[in-house]
């Protein structure tokens, strides 16, 4: 009997990853669940077995570590674990001046939000290539598309993402594992009970629910892959840099990101 296949989805506690995992079990697709924080993963499993009935594992990890990659690859090789799905989720950015912000939690960041992805994908895309049909999405951001002063290394790290990912993509062509690269503007927090609530957020219009953000690149990966920039703000305004000189962007963007 052929061992189950698994989508192995990173930063799974919490946000997207969250989302992600539901949304990937609601349509019959076992998960393993990558975080640090156990509990929270555990709790999801337990939720995501009793309700869907798939098979959820849990591996509490720490993709900021040194060579988190390989050994997080190598773990689910070690539990006999076959992945034809990919979700590099996990991230976080921090905000405030670059030399005034701890270098400590900067490198942090770089190491979760690309080497952990340079060396997860690196270390599963062989046996995603054995697959019929396999598939792996990057989670960057539209702030990966311009400079963003005073969280100038968070896009930094979103542009290497984004540029990384659709190369990658182009490179997986003629093999059968599609590449996504989702590229979301601002999203409202997930509720663990419900979707996402707006409340009485200024420009609200802008901030959109996790669940189409999931959606949309769920969509995607179904269709063979390619660059999702989900809502019409966030596609105008990719769009809109194209038209303004580059050299202006950076000062643009600061009067809107300065704290």
């Amino acid at each position: 009997m052929k061992n189950p296949s698994f989508a192995l989805v990173t930063g799974a506690s919490q946000g997207l990853g969250r989302v992600f995992a539901h949304a990937l079990a609601a349509r019959g697709q076992n998960v393993i669940l990558v975080a640090r924080s156990r509990d929270k993963l555990e709790d999801l499993a337990k939720e995501l077995q009793g309700s869907l009935r798939i098979i959820a594992e849990v591996l509490e990890f720490d993709l900021a570590s040194p060579s988190a990659g390989p050994r997080l690859a190598q773990e689910v090789r070690d539990r006999k674990l076959d992945v034809n799905l990919l979700v590099n989720n996990a991230g976080f950015g921090v905000r405030g001046e670059f030399q005034t912000l701890t270098l400590q939690r900067q490198m942090e960041m770089v190491r979760l939000n690309n080497d952990a992805v340079v060396e997860l994908t690196y270390s599963l895309l062989p046996s995603l290539m054995e697959h019929p049909h396999a598939g792996i999405i990057n989670v960057s951001s539209a702030a990966g598309f311009q400079p963003v002063p005073y969280a100038s290394l968070y896009s930094a790290t979103k542009s290497f993402l984004t540029n990384f990912s659709l190369g990658l993509q182009e490179e997986l062509r003629s093999s059968r594992v599609s590449v996504v690269t989702l590229c979301p503007g601002r999203i409202l927090p997930h509720r663990h009970g419900g979707e996402a609530k707006n409340g009485n957020r200024k420009f609200g219009f802008v901030y959109q629910a996790p669940e189409d953000v999931v959606g949309e690149a769920l969509e995607s990966l179904a269709n063979g892959g390619g660059l999702v920039i989900p809502g019409f703000v966030n596609k105008l305004s990719v769009f809109a840099q194209r038209l303004i000189p580059r050299r202006a962007v950076p000062a643009l963007v600061a009067k809107m990101s300065r704290q």
